[in-house]
């Protein structure tokens, strides 16, 4: 008869998951706490391979300069920036944590996750033009966006993007702004190296161990791993426990068993890419051009034209174009979403239907697309594309946020959530963008709601690493152009 004892080890924390948020979250505690016994514990055999991976996400540094959604147009034509300015204080956290790290050392060369790329957004027609005008009006008043341009003129746009304007009619009506304190990241880079870096003082990080169970003990959590190929089982017992494995948050989570995730459930959204496969036109392009989502469609589903950097090297994508599938992992099974039906978020989930019929109409569209169909959207941003410089590459998988709501039973959101358990033992992260760019801030939260008691302790160490901490750069102009240009020049982003 096989030996069947379980090795029980023992940690301070246990984070489920190696993408972006662990990471962050390890880096955190490692500065915070460099005596803690830490174990990251990741399904698949390397970390940063799901929804962080390079070709899996935008790379995008989320921080409202050039993504529409995060400005909505009022009734009355205005523009609030409110969410906009929200946005890039979140990513400037994420910068200046990156910044530290960078300066002790910790990082290697920031050239190899982060580059500096000008943000635009480009829109089509009369009505849109006047968005766009109203839109750079809101935002330039404050000082993380003061150096945004605006322009209707083609001659400009033909300057900044070349590839948007060539083959484009003269007479139609356009308009773009343009940042350069814009970015590209890679993240599943960065996250191999904020990982790397929380192993260099002391964090675990076991690669092809799936979670198969999450029980509390007491006081303390039990963390059940299986190895996926030897499939031999051990245990980790923990105080604190941190659920950031993507998609696949949600199931852990409720088996967790913890009344606060009770009446959240998941809806996947996949996506594709149009790869640029001919290095002339990617060089011809140093931009992530953003225009404005089609109708119904997900915010994550917003049409640009990117530069990025993966892996070293430069590329070019358009899209997403979203697709579905109940897997809530791209490596996910096909029961994934149907498995995390329960009775307790049942009512939620068929309540969400009604409201998004638009978004159901979107994405059925977006399956029956032809390669023509697709092709199209793409001349829409670049007249001049050849079908023979493009490939189709799958992206990641999301899970939209099914909330529970005391007036609509359930809600759809866009956005990521925080799950706590009461007695701040255990706590996770659900949904997607803009989660990695903003995955400092969230993950500062995670630690204020689940070691409020150490927070006195922590801040002045915090404070260190991320200088504005506790403070809003956008209500202090001096210290938001200082910030700015201090992580620029730690970074490389100097252009």
């Amino acid at each position: 008869m096989p030996d069947q004892t379980v090795h029980v080890t023992r940690a301070d924390a246990v984070l489920i998951g190696g993408g972006i948020a662990s990471a962050t979250l390890a880096a955190l505690l490692s500065e915070l706490e460099p005596g803690w016994r830490i174990e990251v514990i990741e399904k698949l055999d390397a970390v940063g391979q799901e929804s962080s991976d390079g070709w899996n996400n935008a790379g995008t540094g989320h921080s409202a300069l050039c993504e529409l959604n995060y400005t909505p147009q009022d009734v009355d034509g205005s523009v609030s920036p409110a969410k906009a300015i929200s946005i890039n204080e979140q990513f400037q956290v994420s910068r200046q944590l990156w910044a530290h790290l960078v300066e002790q050392g910790s990082l290697g060369d920031p050239a190899g996750f982060i580059h500096a790329v000008p943000h635009m957004s480009f829109v089509q027609g009369t009505d849109n033009a006047d968005y766009l005008r109203r839109r750079h009006e809101a935002l330039v008043a404050n000082p993380l966006f003061e150096r945004m341009e605006f322009t209707t003129s083609h001659e400009q746009l033909a300057a900044w993007a070349p590839l948007v304007a060539d083959e484009r009619p003269v007479t139609e009506s356009i308009a773009a702004t343009r940042s350069t304190d814009g970015t590209d990241v890679d993240f599943g880079e960065l996250t191999r190296r904020l990982l790397a870096h929380a192993e260099g003082v002391g964090t675990t990080v076991s690669c092809g161990q799936r979670v198969v169970s999450l029980r509390r003990l007491g006081e303390q959590w039990g963390v059940m791993a299986e190895d996926v190929r030897t499939g031999a089982r051990r245990a980790v017992r923990a105080p604190f426990v941190f659920v950031g494995a993507g998609g696949a948050s949600l199931p852990l989570l409720q088996s967790s068993g913890i009344d606060e995730i009770r009446g959240f459930g998941g809806f996947p959204i996949s996506g594709q890419w149009l790869r640029c496969t001919n290095e002339e036109v990617i060089a011809r392009h140093d931009a992530k051009v953003y225009g404005k989502a089609s109708v119904g469609a997900p915010p994550m589903s917003v049409p640009h034209l990117d530069t990025r950097f993966i892996g070293g090297r430069r590329a070019l994508m358009f899209g997403p174009y979203a697709g579905w599938s109940p897997k809530f992992l791209k490596t996910g099974s096909w029961l994934d979403l149907p498995a995390s039906v329960r009775p307790g978020n049942l009512a939620q989930m068929l309540a969400v239907a009604p409201p998004n019929l638009d978004l159901m109409a979107y994405l059925v569209s977006e399956l029956a697309a032809t390669p023509a169909k697709r092709f199209a959207s793409l001349l829409e941003y670049m007249p001049s594309a050849r079908e023979e410089d493009w490939e189709l590459v799958t992206a990641g998988q999301r899970v939209q946020v099914i909330a529970p709501d005391p007036k609509k039973v359930g809600v759809l959101q866009f956005g990521t959530q925080l799950i706590t358990a009461a007695d701040g033992s255990i706590g996770g992260m659900l949904g997607a963008s803009p989660g990695a760019s903003t995955a400092t801030e969230i993950m500062l939260g995670m630690l204020e709601r689940v070691f409020g008691s150490r927070m006195d302790a922590w801040r002045p160490r915090i404070a260190a690493m991320i200088p504005s901490y506790g403070t809003r750069l956008s209500e202090d102009p001096d210290t938001a152009r200082a910030s700015l240009d201090r992580t620029a020049g730690i970074l490389g982003l100097v252009r």
